[in-house]
């Protein structure tokens, strides 16, 4: 399958109009579509439904347009890194984060980087721990930061000096707000929101916990969360220095003491560019 087609089936998905998307990948209307009907054949699936005015996608057709962004996204990658030179670095470095104050130390590389190689462009992508592992495996990301542990079989990871710790999160007026530190048994009967990841039984917070709390929501990154908080939805157990931006609310450190390693991942085995080669060289100096 070309790579070329793809890139046409995309362009008339985002344009929904065959004569806009001929126009604007400048070719003729009728070879558009002969490819489009060559290509069809050759999956095997219809991917268009074709109107008077409007094309729309099968749920085939969402579905490879999915898959095809997913191989042009690499494919641009690819050839990006490719045309790097050896001492004169440039390109693209894509990073996966999730929600920690972790990332000063990415953000640290990163200045350094851009001091010696300033034609580096990096790009961040916010997101969970599957998600960011899933854009790695299919190498849209190059590496991630992790919040503590994960399934890393199919990583290369460096742990970074930096930890953090769990605690409670609610409004400043709470009388819970007024405690230094909140216990066992000050949480265990409250309605709590919690990150997808920490729902898992084998979670360091579970364990804490003891038994199953009750969950009235979760969340993937923490921001969103904080608004369940402000309507008393109910009480977020999360990592330090993520509810700063509520102004109104309080995060009180859990005793005994739960502490979360950070950890920077990338893929075994993976062809790694030299930009991001050098890049991880400078954050191993900084996880010393």
């Amino acid at each position: 399958m070309d790579i070329r087609v793809m890139r046409y089936f995309l362009a008339i998905a985002q344009e929904e109009n065959l004569t806009k998307a001929a126009n604007r990948i400048h070719i003729s209307q009728p070879s558009l579509s002969r490819q489009m009907k060559e290509l069809e054949e050759e999956l095997g699936k219809t991917l268009f439904i074709r109107g008077n005015r409007k094309i729309t996608l099968t749920e085939d057709g969402m579905y490879f347009r999915k898959r095809a962004q997913e191989i042009v996204n690499l494919t641009d990658k690819l050839l990006v890194d490719l045309d790097m030179d050896e001492y004169d670095l440039s390109g693209d470095i894509h990073i996966g984060c999730g929600e920690t104050t972790g990332m000063a130390i990415i953000t640290e590389a990163i200045a350094q980087m851009h001091e010696k190689y300033p034609d580096i462009c990096f790009h961040i992508h916010s997101g969970n721990a599957f998600d960011i592992q899933e854009q790695i495996e299919k190498g849209l990301l190059d590496l991630g930061l992790f919040v503590g542990e994960n399934d890393f079989s199919k990583f290369e990871v460096l742990k970074l000096r930096q930890k953090n710790q769990w605690g409670l999160v609610c409004k400043k007026e709470d009388p819970l707000a007024q405690k230094e530190f909140v216990q066992k048994e000050d949480v265990l009967d409250l309605p709590l929101i919690l990150s997808r990841q920490a729902i898992n039984k084998e979670t360091a917070l579970i364990q804490w916990l003891g038994k199953e709390p009750k969950i009235v929501a979760t969340y993937n990154l923490f921001y969103n969360a904080g608004f369940l908080v402000k309507q008393k939805i109910g009480y977020a157990l999360t990592i330090d220095g993520l509810c700063q931006s509520h102004k109104d609310l309080a995060f009180i450190p859990l005793k005994p003491r739960l502490e979360v390693e950070l950890y920077v991942g990338w893929k075994k085995y993976q062809a790694l560019s030299k930009a991001v080669v050098k890049f991880i060289e400078i954050l191993r100096e900084s996880a010393l």
